[in-house]
């Protein structure tokens, strides 16, 4: 399969590819045995022998594709922390988010599987939540011995039994849902929007970004004892566009809104250095595996940039899905490198067990591949033969090698990714074989996947209520 390559103009430090010497070093590292977990931890445990890979999973919320300046990025962009991720790991030109908006893309994150799979179609499917027989990367891990927290906007269920302390994680600082956050009014508020710790809402102080960095920080160095798992989903830089003056005026596009997104990217990428510095201050540096990327593509209402791809956020265009994407893990990675294989957001959660050496149950379809093979550029063949975005309404994508097909409203387009990154240059009319195919592989596909939640939980009230009509 040929890979995609973006002609873009990058950065001098993040032009280098896999050498020969980094694909020694990762065969060393294979024969050395990366499959280390199974034995739960204890108090008494010795870190030189528990050598399972610490888990930072960071994701950014409406962050553009080129508000990275990893990437092919305008000049007003600067991320020197989330490109360090890239120099000191791998950069991915070909990631994905498996939803164009956020709740759905975090259901497939904590799963390995597509979400449509257990009808989590679309944000609003987020107030009926998680179906309880998910079993969450948190719960795995939390089952193997590690600590885990999560950081930030969790928006995979409203009710007690489908938050995160329910879900397999320890510790929760942050906000149920809906979507966006003010970044400044962290007071009770309601049972949903309230800033959380662990079950109880809370008041509090500061700048909400920041914060979050806090809280990391703190789990990181409560737990530098033993193995961890903390997912920090940021709910920068979504909307309301609010920023620290001191990071605002740092900043004069033209466009005060462009501005004010400019100062919360910032403060992200601040806050992703803290997390970088208290892994080295704590010496869980070098074996902690990062991945960072964005939920969804960048939103048009908070002025971020997907630079050349098409649309943004709530589009299956590229701008809606193609996000900034880069896996750091020292230890076991090569530094600097590029992987054009595409992936996606659900090969987050099987790649996270395969380095802690986690098998995962056979009871269910995963549909998330470990990445690391890719990563180190030692992939036969490709990670996945084809990709799919579904949202329950009349919007449907598939990627097949280089071939897009999208549908919307009934109307199907194709397009050539290798040649056409923009989808300027619509091609069923002169492809209508490959159209036809990759038509074929989406309704297979769709035949396997669940009624959207919000759809069932709809029907079933109105059930209900019709019921009661009757005994009346």
């Amino acid at each position: 399969m040929k890979h995609l390559v973006e002609n873009v103009t990058m950065e001098p430090m993040m032009k280098n590819v896999m050498t020969r010497r980094n694909f020694l070093r990762s065969s060393l590292i294979a024969a050395s045995g990366l499959c280390l977990g199974g034995r739960a931890w204890s108090a008494r445990a010795d870190r030189s022998r528990d050598r399972r890979p610490n888990i930072v999973l960071i994701v950014s919320d409406d962050q553009g594709y080129a508000d990275s300046s990893c990437y092919d990025h305008p000049k007003e962009v600067g991320t020197p922390n989330i490109d360090r991720l890239a120099a000191e790991g791998v950069r991915l030109t070909n990631g994905y988010a498996s939803a164009c908006v956020c709740a759905p893309t975090r259901a497939g994150l904590m799963t390995g599987r597509y979400q449509q799979r257990f009808g989590f179609y679309t944000a609003p499917d987020s107030r009926v939540g998680m179906p309880l027989g998910e079993i969450t990367v948190a719960d795995l891990l939390r089952k193997e011995g590690y600590a885990t927290a999560v950081v930030g906007k969790w928006h995979l269920g409203l009710e007690p039994e489908y938050r995160p302390l329910k879900r397999g994680f320890d510790e929760f600082y942050g906000f149920l849902g809906h979507g966006g956050h003010d970044y400044f009014n962290l007071d009770i508020t309601d049972e949903y929007t309230s800033i959380y710790r662990n079950e109880k809402p809370i008041n509090d102080t500061g700048y909400l970004t920041n914060n979050l960095a806090r809280e990391s920080v703190s789990f990181i160095e409560r737990n530098r004892n033993r193995p961890f798992f903390l997912y920090l989903p940021f709910n920068a830089v979504h909307w309301p566009l609010q920023a620290l003056p001191e990071h605002i005026e740092r900043f004069n596009t033209g466009d005060t809104s462009r501005d004010i997104y400019l100062a919360m990217l910032l403060c992200m990428d601040q806050a992703v250095g803290r997390v970088l510095e208290a892994l080295e201050r704590t010496g869980a540096d070098e074996n902690t595996l990062i991945v960072f990327f964005s939920d969804n593509g960048g939103a048009r209402k908070n002025l971020a940039s997907n630079g050349v791809l098409r649309d943004y956020k709530h589009s299956l265009y590229e701008g809606g899905i193609r996000v900034p994407f880069m896996v750091r893990w020292p230890d076991r990675l090569p530094k600097g490198a590029v992987c054009d294989e595409p992936v996606i957001s659900l090969d987050v959660m099987p790649t996270i067990c395969a380095a802690a050496g986690i098998t995962l149950q056979g009871d269910r379809v995963y549909d998330g591949r470990n990445m690391l093979p890719a990563l180190r550029g030692r992939l036969k063949g490709a990670l996945h033969e084809k990709l799919f975005w579904d949202d329950g309404a009349d919007l449907w994508a598939v990627r097949a090698g280089r071939w897009k097909l999208i549908c919307v409203k009934g109307s199907p387009e194709l397009y050539d990714l290798l040649a056409d990154i923009s989808e300027k240059n619509d091609l069923s009319k002169q492809n209508p074989d490959v159209v036809e195919r990759l038509e074929r592989y989406y309704r297979v596909w769709k035949s396997e996947m669940a009624p959207r939640i919000q759809k069932v939980r709809d029907s079933q009230a109105a059930g209900r209520r019709t019921k009661e009509k009757k005994k009346r």
